[in-house]
C-alpha cells in the first residue's frame, strides 16, 4: 500500500472511530422513553420533537392515555396524536395507520409484538403474524414510517380516521371520546387524505378535527374503501356522513420490500396537512429525519451536563427527566383552527395545576424563550376567550382542578424576569381570574365557588373542592400581588396581598390528628366547622361520615370532583401553603412541633409521592433551619420510588410534572414557583453545569460527595462563602460557580437565613 494510500486508510479508520465516539457521546442516547411506560407512569414512548404537534406511536386497544401498554402485546395501529403521563380520560389517538399482508377483506388487522426497540426519536416494532417491521419517526407536523414486508408477501396498509382513543358506548359517558365525523379519499396512486373528527375526552371538549395527508413512495395497485361495516371496491373516497370510515390499500408484491409513508397533520385542513409535508420533509429519507429530530434534542438537553463520573442510572434517570418535561405543551402556532393572528399558539396544558409547581420553572431554566411563547400562547387564549386556560386540550379548555393557576406561570416568569411579555395584559388577566364568575363554566375557566370566596373569605363545603380551591385562590392572589406590586400598583398589590391570607379562614385551629395541631378543615357557608359531612348526592336519605385529615378518597358514589380535597387529604393540603410557610410553622405550635409535625407526616406514609399537592412538602425543613432533614428526605424518596425501568415513575408523569420533580432535586435545586429562588439540596450529581441562553454558565459541584458524605458543610459563591440553603433566580442566570462542601454529619449552614417570605 502507498503512503498516501495508507494516510488516508488512516485517517477514514480514525475518523470513523472518532463519529462513533462522539454518536455514543451524545447525550440523546441517555433518554429512555420507557421510563415511566409502566405502571402508573403512563408516558409517550414514541417519537416527538421537542413540544412536537405530531406524536405517532403505537395504539394497543383503544383505552390507554397514551396509546402503549406493556400487556397484552397486541398493536391495533399506529396512530399520530397522542398525549403524555396524563390521568383520566384518554385524548387524541388520530389517524390510525396499519400494515398487513393478506386479503383486504377486514378493518381489523391487529397484529402481536414480537420485538420492540425504543429510543428518542425512533420506535420499531416487529409483528409476531406476519413479521412485519414497522420504524417511526418524525418530524414537527409530520410522521414517518418505514415499513419492511417479508419478500413476495404483499404490501398492505390500513388507514383508519374513524379510529380514537377512549371509546365507550355511553354516548356522552364522562371523559370518553366520542365520534362526530370522519372523511377519506384516495386522491391519486401516492396520495391518501381525509380528517377525524371527535369530542370529549379528559376534558369534555367540544369537537377537534385532525386533517391528515399521506404520501406513499411506492405506486397503490389495489384499494376497497370502508364505511361503517362494509367494504366497497373501486369507490375512491367516503364522504362524512357521520360514520366511520377508513381504508385499505394494496401496493403489491413487486418492487422493494420497504414502503416509505410520510403523513402529514393539520388542525387547520387537509391541504395545509399537504403543505406541512412539502416545507418539513420535501424528501424520502427516513435516516436524515431521524438525525434532525435528535439534533433538536441535543441542543436542548446540552444546556444541561453532568460531570464525567455521574452514574449510567442516574444519567439515564436525569436527561429522561428533562425530554419528558418538554413533551408537552404543544406548539400548534400557525395551526389554530379558532382564530387567526401572529402570535403563539400552545395547547395540550395537562393540567397548569400539575406542571406550574417544577415543569414551567425548569423549561424556564432550559429554555427561557419557549417558556416566553407558553406565557404569551396563555395571553392569547385569555384575548380570544376572556379567561387564562387550565387545563386545555383539542382547543378547547377543561378542568380547572383548583385554583386559575396561569397566575402562578406568569408570576414566575414575572419574578424571573422573562423579556417579551405584556405583564400588564397579564395582570388583567389574572384579575378577570380573580373577581368574574365564570358563569356556570366553572368546570372549563375561572374560579369555581369565586363569590363565597369573595364573599366569606373561603370556598363554603358544599361547593366541589372547596377546601384546595380555598388554598389555590389564595396562592394565586399572592401571585397577583407579586406582579401588582412589580408594577407599582399598590393598590392592587394591597387588596391582594390581604387576600393571600384567605387560607386562615379554613386554618380549624385545635384540631388534633396523629399528634399535630390545626388543620385545613370543611367549613359551611355560616361559618360552622363540620364534623360530620353528607356522603353522596341523595334528596331523600342523607348518610354522613366523620370527616378527618386522613381521608383521601370518597366512595364510589360520591362525584370524584365533588370532594372537598382534590387527589389529596387535609395533612397534605394543610402543609401546601407555598407563599407563608412560617405561618404554617406558627399555627403549628412553633419549629419543633412543626418538625414534628413533618416526621409524622413521612414516617407513617401520609406523603403521597405520586401527586403535586406534596410536591414543596419535603423542602419544608428548610423554614425551620433544617435543611439537612430536607435532603435526607428527597434522597429517601428519590431512591424509593424512582428508577430506569418501565414503572420508574411512582404515578402519572403529568405532562412532566413528576419528571421535572425529579430532575431538579437531582441537580440539587427545587423551585417555590411564583417566587424568585430555588431552595438547595444535597445533589444527587457530583457535578451540573447550566449553559444560559446567553452564553454563560452556572456551574453546582459537590466536593467529596457520597454515600456516606451527604450532608453540606459549606458552600462557596464564586469564591465568597454562602450560607443561605436557597439561591436567588438572578444569581444563577448571571453565571457563575456554587462549590458545596460535603461532609458525613449535618452542619450550621443553611439553619440561620431562611428562605423568602411575603
Amino acid at each position: 500500500m502507498e503512503l498516501k494510500s495508507k494516510f488516508i486508510f488512516f485517517l477514514a479508520i480514525s475518523l470513523f472511530f472518532n463519529s462513533v465516539v462522539i454518536a455514543q457521546n451524545q447525550l440523546v442516547n441517555q433518554v429512555d422513553p420507557m421510563i415511566g411506560s409502566g405502571g402508573d407512569g403512563r408516558v409517550f414512548i414514541g417519537p416527538s420533537c421537542p413540544y412536537g404537534m405530531v406524536k405517532p406511536s403505537p395504539d394497543c386497544t383503544a383505552n390507554p392515555n397514551s396509546g402503549w401498554l406493556p400487556l397484552p402485546k397486541v398493536v391495533t395501529g399506529f396512530s399520530q396524536v397522542h398525549v403524555s403521563g396524563t390521568g383520566g380520560g384518554p385524548k387524541y389517538g388520530n389517524i390510525q395507520i396499519m400494515p398487513f399482508s393478506g386479503a383486504l377483506d377486514k378493518l381489523d388487522q391487529s397484529s402481536f409484538r414480537e420485538e420492540e426497540q425504543v429510543r428518542l426519536g425512533y420506535y420499531e416494532t416487529v409483528f409476531k403474524e406476519n413479521q412485519i417491521k414497522t420504524e417511526i419517526t418524525t418530524g414537527e407536523k409530520v410522521s414517518f414510517y418505514r415499513i419492511t414486508y417479508l419478500k413476495n408477501h404483499t404490501k398492505d396498509l390500513k388507514i383508519d380516521p374513524g379510529f380514537f382513543l377512549g371509546e365507550q358506548e355511553e354516548p356522552n359517558a364522562r371523559e370518553a371520546q366520542q365520534f362526530v365525523g370522519s372523511q377519506i379519499e384516495i386522491v391519486s396512486d401516492t396520495e391518501v387524505r381525509g380528517y377525524s373528527r371527535i369530542r370529549g375526552g379528559w376534558n369534555n371538549g367540544g369537537a377537534y378535527t385532525v386533517y391528515f395527508w399521506a404520501t406513499f413512495d411506492q405506486p397503490i395497485a389495489k384499494y376497497v374503501t370502508w364505511k361503517e361495516g362494509r367494504l366497497y371496491a373501486n369507490q375512491s373516497a367516503q364522504f362524512d356522513s357521520g360514520k366511520k370510515t377508513a381504508a385499505l390499500l394494496s401496493f403489491g408484491k413487486e418492487g422493494k420490500q420497504e414502503l416509505n409513508v410520510k403523513i402529514g397533520i393539520s388542525f387547520l385542513s387537509e391541504l395545509k396537512a399537504k403543505n406541512n409535508i412539502q416545507e418539513e420533509i420535501p424528501h424520502w429519507n427516513f435516516n436524515t429525519v431521524l438525525s434532525d429530530l435528535e439534533n433538536k434534542w441535543e441542543q436542548l438537553l446540552t444546556r444541561i451536563k453532568l460531570s464525567p463520573d455521574t452514574s449510567e442510572a442516574y444519567k439515564k434517570m436525569f436527561y429522561t427527566g428533562l425530554y419528558h418535561t418538554m413533551l408537552m405543551p404543544v406548539n400548534r402556532t400557525g395551526e389554530n383552527p379558532l382564530w387567526t393572528n401572529d402570535e403563539p399558539y400552545y395547547d395540550d396544558f395537562y393540567c397548569i395545576w400539575d406542571t406550574f409547581r417544577s415543569s414551567s420553572p425548569l423549561i424556564t431554566l432550559i429554555d427561557s424563550k419557549r417558556e416566553v411563547e407558553i406565557v404569551n400562547a396563555l395571553l392569547n387564549i385569555y384575548k380570544r376567550e376572556g379567561y387564562l386556560p387550565e387545563g386545555r386540550s383539542g382547543n378547547d379548555n377543561g378542568r380547572t382542578q383548583g385554583g386559575s393557576n396561569a397566575a402562578v406561570v406568569i408570576a414566575d416568569a414575572f419574578v424571573k424576569q422573562l423579556q417579551g411579555i405584556d405583564y400588564e395584559l397579564a395582570l388583567n388577566a389574572m384579575i378577570k381570574d380573580a373577581t368574574v364568575p365564570p358563569g356556570g363554566n366553572e368546570e372549563k375557566e375561572g374560579r369555581g365557588g369565586l363569590t363565597d370566596y369573595l364573599q366569606l373569605g373561603y370556598v363554603s363545603y358544599g361547593i366541589d373542592r372547596a377546601g384546595n380551591r380555598t388554598i389555590d385562590y389564595s396562592y394565586n392572589d399572592y401571585n397577583i400581588a407579586t406582579v401588582a406590586k412589580g408594577l407599582n400598583h399598590l393598590d392592587i398589590y394591597d387588596k391582594y396581598i390581604k387576600q393571600a391570607d384567605n387560607w386562615q379562614h379554613l386554618w380549624r385551629t385545635d384540631y388534633l390528628n396523629n399528634g399535630a395541631t390545626g388543620f385545613i378543615m370543611p367549613k359551611d357557608a355560616s361559618g360552622n366547622w363540620l364534623d360530620d359531612v353528607v356522603f353522596g348526592e341523595s334528596k331523600i336519605q342523607k348518610p354522613t361520615f366523620r370527616y378527618t385529615p386522613v381521608i383521601i378518597e370518597s366512595p364510589w358514589y360520591v362525584c370524584h370532583w365533588c370532594v372537598f380535597f382534590y387527589e389529596g387529604n387535609s395533612w397534605e393540603y394543610s402543609l401546601s401553603i407555598p407563599h407563608d410557610v412560617p405561618e404554617i410553622i406558627r399555627k403549628s405550635g412553633g419549629a419543633v412541633a412543626f418538625k414534628n409535625r413533618l416526621d409524622t407526616f413521612f414516617d407513617t406514609k401520609l406523603y403521597n409521592v405520586a401527586n403535586e399537592p406534596s410536591f414543596l412538602t419535603p423542602c419544608l425543613y428548610h423554614w425551620i433551619g433544617k435543611p439537612y432533614l430536607s435532603s435526607d428526605r428527597i434522597s429517601a424518596i428519590i431512591k424509593n420510588n424512582f428508577n430506569t425501568s418501565h414503572e420508574g415513575l411512582p404515578g402519572n408523569d403529568d405532562s412532566g410534572a413528576m419528571s421535572s420533580w425529579l430532575a431538579f432535586h437531582m441537580m440539587g435545586l427545587y423551585p417555590n414557583a411564583g417566587q424568585p429562588y430555588y431552595l438547595l439540596n444535597t445533589p444527587l450529581i457530583k457535578g451540573t453545569t447550566l449553559q444560559l441562553e446567553d452564553g454563560k454558565s452556572f456551574k453546582i459541584t459537590a466536593k467529596n460527595l457520597s454515600d456516606k458524605k451527604k450532608y453540606i458543610k459549606s458552600a462557596l459563591l464564586n469564591g465568597k462563602p454562602y450560607n443561605q440553603a436557597w439561591i436567588l433566580h438572578e444569581a444563577i442566570v448571571k453565571g457563575g460557580e456554587l462549590i458545596l462542601e460535603m461532609d458525613s454529619q449535618p452542619s450550621a449552614w443553611g439553619t440561620t437565613i431562611l428562605p423568602p417570605t411575603k
